[in-house]
């Protein structure tokens, strides 16, 4: 399935300079049927416990292996189809997870199928090239492609593999960017060539990137060094020492609270202007600024739009570049192709990144941030054109079904329903939150979160927990209202169950 330029053009809204969110008029999705008859259900199936007795006999196989702590039960991907998840024991769960947020189209969408099918695709999937020095001759016009789709400001994009190596190379581009403002030139002195071989300035520069609190941009080094929402991601590994802002504390919804939300926001801001300073004193300046449009591990946390333009003025003027991960909230969800679109930025970011929902992971910056010199930004594969082939029959459902109208759509009936639940079950429920289909809600305790997405697991709900207390929800781009209500009657159910005297 190929897709015009001028329907991605649709998929982002642009203006010259300044771009404010866009009201894109509701979709009726939830009166159209996206996916074939044999693709939807009427409900959850199971037949056993989740895991069963076939996912716990895998288990053991993969535990003689590898490390499977983390494994929650074996999927059957052939059987699967839509939002419904499949397990090893045929049991089928309605997903609101989506493979940690990473699937957009659900599982083996027709169009999808039929692109991995196209002879027209079969040299790609059977060679995957070092893109950085022997790339494929359609390679210019795919990336057009890709950049059609990029935030409004950016002429530049780069692919990679997954979310963190869009992050760790967003960040070797901003040091790069600064050393060569501090040094008038793109390239490098001798003396620096020298000095960084023995991890000394002025090649090596005692640079930072400044991070929040809560936040989480990956796992390499660097991605750990900005990272604050769990001590498992970060425990034994030597990481730098960066400046840690807090990120607000807000109370929801965000407009009721405003006023107290705006107190919480000027000291988070606060923060992170007396941490440039202290850093520039020690001689470790802050080079950039990396943040994500809503704090996914770290628990849902949302910021105000005026927040993230505020943060934006303060790394400008501190001369620090500004990245904006959107590898979990980018592609839609949160009713917008890029959910910094709803910021109203009068100048975009500098850089960002992206991956799951994308298919690929990539970063899209502005010019100045484009090294010189070869094998600056480089790994062997830097992505993989099989993945722009799925992308790309990914953006076209996108635009022909209105999914991220769709997500609009669903997000409301998602994110009413939570607000009736926590209503009715407070004791049990509060914080519903959310954009589009972004959403979460709170439980009172870890512990209590924990039994409930077991729970719904164990009622054909395939879900997972954030942060300390948070249940979220991440469903697939074709979610749509029926599902919602489907999933939220399964939740009551489950709420219910939880305040039952004896639970």
């Amino acid at each position: 399935m190929s897709i015009s330029m001028a329907a991605l053009k649709q998929l982002v809204p642009r203006t010259n300079t300044l771009w404010k969110p866009v009201v894109r008029c509701v979709s009726q999705s939830s009166h159209q049927k996206l996916l074939p008859e044999n693709y939807d259900y009427d409900g959850p199936h199971l037949v056993t416990q989740v895991p069963g007795p076939r996912s716990k006999m895998l288990l053991e196989s993969l535990d003689t292996i590898q490390n499977t702590e983390a494994v929650q039960f074996f999927c059957d991907f052939k059987k699967s189809r839509g939002n419904w998840l499949v397990d090893a024991d045929g049991n089928r769960l309605l997903d609101v997870y989506s493979q940690i947020a990473s699937l957009p189209l659900g599982y083996n969408h027709p169009a999808i199928v039929s692109a991995l099918a196209d002879k027209n695709n079969l040299s790609t999937f059977a060679n995957r090239p070092a893109l950085g020095v022997l790339p494929p001759v359609d390679f210019p016009d795919t990336l057009q492609k890709l950049l059609l789709v990029a935030p409004p400001g950016f002429s530049q994009v780069q692919t990679m593999a997954c979310g963190t190596c869009a992050n760790e190379n967003a960040y070797k581009a901003v040091f790069f960017w600064y050393r060569a403002r501090q040094r008038g030139s793109l390239i490098p002195t001798e003396e620096e060539l020298e000095s960084c071989m023995r991890h000394e300035a002025p090649g090596s520069p005692n640079l930072t990137i400044l991070g929040f609190k809560g936040g989480f941009h990956g796992r390499t080094i660097g991605c750990a060094s900005s990272s604050h929402a769990a001590p498992l991601h970060k425990v034994d590994l030597p990481v730098l020492d960066w400046p840690i802002a807090p990120f607000p504390v807000t109370k929801y919804p965000l407009d009721v609270y405003a006023q107290e939300n705006r107190q919480e926001e000027e000291r988070c801001l606060d923060k992170v202007f007396q941490l440039m300073q202290e850093y520039k004193n020690k001689g470790r300046p802050v080079a950039g600024v990396v943040v994500e449009p809503i704090q996914s591990e770290g628990g849902d946390r949302h910021a105000s739009n005026s927040f993230f333009r505020q943060l934006r003025k303060i790394a400008k003027e501190n001369g620090s570049a500004f990245m904006v991960d959107e590898v979990q909230t980018g592609a839609g969800l949160t009713g917008k192709m890029w959910a910094h679109e709803y910021w109203g930025l009068e100048e975009s970011p500098d850089i960002v990144t992206f991956s799951k929902k994308m298919v690929i992971g990539g970063l899209y910056f502005k010019e100045d941030f484009r090294p010189k010199g070869p094998f600056r930004i480089m790994n062997t594969w830097l992505g993989d054109p099989a993945k722009l082939v799925i992308l790309e029959a990914v953006l076209s459902v996108i635009h022909q079904d209105r999914l991220i109208d769709n997500m609009t759509e669903t997000g409301q009936v998602i994110l009413q329903g939570l607000e009736k639940l926590q209503d009715k079950h407070a004791e049990v429920l509060s914080n519903a939150r959310g954009r589009g289909a972004f959403c979460a809600v709170d439980f009172p305790n870890t512990l209590n979160r924990d039994k409930a997405v077991a729970a719904l697991r164990n009622k054909g709900v395939q879900c997972a927990g954030c942060g300390a207390r948070s249940l979220r929800i991440r469903p697939a781009l074709i979610f749509q209202p029926h599902h919602a209500r489907m999933f939220l009657d399964i939740l009551e159910e489950t709420t219910l169950e939880m305040k039952a005297p004896d639970a």
